[in-house]
């Protein structure tokens, strides 16, 4: 795809403004999607240059709407804006959009949890991974309903090099509830320490960029909002399967203020659970007094070493889930007339 140098310095006709947009096709948010528009274009344009430079760059926009964002990516130079957009209501406004800017917007009417943005660009632009990100990048103001499943999909496509970052390592910037961003960017020992911030910060540098409050946004939301970008690490602080690392961390996490060592023995069966738990805690040299929220990424790291090589010592392990078991006890129980079997506490 040929690049036009004039595109550095390209900016929009006039047009109508957002809210004019929005009042032309009758759109409103939907409660049900938590869709918020974004309206004023100062805040549009600065979520843009947490991307960094887009001139000539290929974007991937996600739920464009009305198209406030995709007004500042196409300002900012963006040579091919890919749009993504499940809501068949904002369609037309995008349309004059593409209209306004020729041959520069790509419109998909879609779902982005299924969309194959692999398929989405030329291979062209694509770098090798230890090489420095690729000329493309995924903005977004996410509708709240989709953004922790979204960010985790695109973390699993990053550890195994898919979608998006077939091309290499893709940046992404993104928004999410405020309380979402300061899990991703959450630090050791911090009371937002999570499951997110482990998965993120083992595979990215992760910058929690600024805050926009909620009364920016058109209708207002209950919180505020925390814009999130992501680079790549060219060497994931963990070298295991994502799905390995995923379930430890979230076993983990589940009795987050228990002891470390109570999340971890639901990596086990019931036989040998205590035994194993201990046998994994030495491998790995991790002090089982340690809280949750209180392990570095450096500790997890060895947890997951310790737990793979127990996985390739005793088959069926990598596949046992504490649920499944819990549910064959209930059951049995039921089947032989007994009661319930108590849960476990956190889950």
């Amino acid at each position: 795809m040929a690049m036009s140098t004039k595109l550095s310095s390209f900016r929009l006709p006039p047009l109508p403004t957002i809210g004019e947009i929005i009042k032309l096709y009758n759109l409103r948010a939907e409660k049900q999607l938590s869709q918020n528009f974004l309206l004023d274009m100062r805040l549009t344009d600065k979520i843009v240059r947490q991307a960094g430079s887009l001139r000539n760059a290929h974007v991937c926009e996600v739920g464009p709407g009305p198209g406030g964002l995709t007004r500042s990516i196409l300002n900012a130079g963006a040579a091919d804006l890919l749009v993504v957009e499940k809501d068949t209501r904002f369609i037309p406004g995008l349309k004059l959009l593409s209209e306004a800017a020729p041959g520069r917007v790509r419109i998909v009417h879609g779902d982005i949890l299924t969309y194959r943005m692999d398929q989405g660009f030329p291979s062209h632009i694509a770098k090798t991974w230890v090489d420095g990100p690729p000329d493309l990048h995924v903005i977004g103001n996410l509708p709240f309903s989709v953004s922790t499943p979204l960010i985790i999909k695109w973390l699993e496509s990053m550890a195994n090099r898919s979608g998006p970052f077939v091309f290499g390592r893709t940046r992404l910037t993104l928004t999410f509830q405020k309380e979402v961003a300061e899990r991703l960017t959450a630090s050791t020992g911090s009371r937002q320490r999570s499951r997110l911030s482990i998965m993120a910060q083992y595979l990215c540098t992760v910058k929690n960029c600024f805050t926009i409050p909620g009364r920016a946004f058109v209708p207002k939301p209950d919180v505020d909002v925390g814009v999130v970008h992501f680079t790549p690490l060219a060497r994931p602080q963990i070298q295991q399967p994502f799905k390995l690392v995923e379930k430890l961390v979230r076993n983990v996490f589940q009795f987050r203020r228990k002891r470390c060592c109570r999340g971890i023995e639901m990596l086990f069966p019931a036989t040998g659970r205590l035994e194993m738990t201990e046998e994994l805690l030495c491998r790995a040299d991790v002090d089982p007094t340690l809280r949750p929220a209180e392990l570095t990424i450096p500790h997890f790291r060895a947890l997951a070493d310790a737990y793979s090589q127990l996985c390739a010592e005793n088959q069926g392990l990598i596949a046992y889930d504490f649920r499944e078991e819990l549910k064959e006890k209930r059951r049995g129980r039921r089947h032989h007339g007994g009661g319930e079997v108590p849960q476990h506490r956190g889950l």
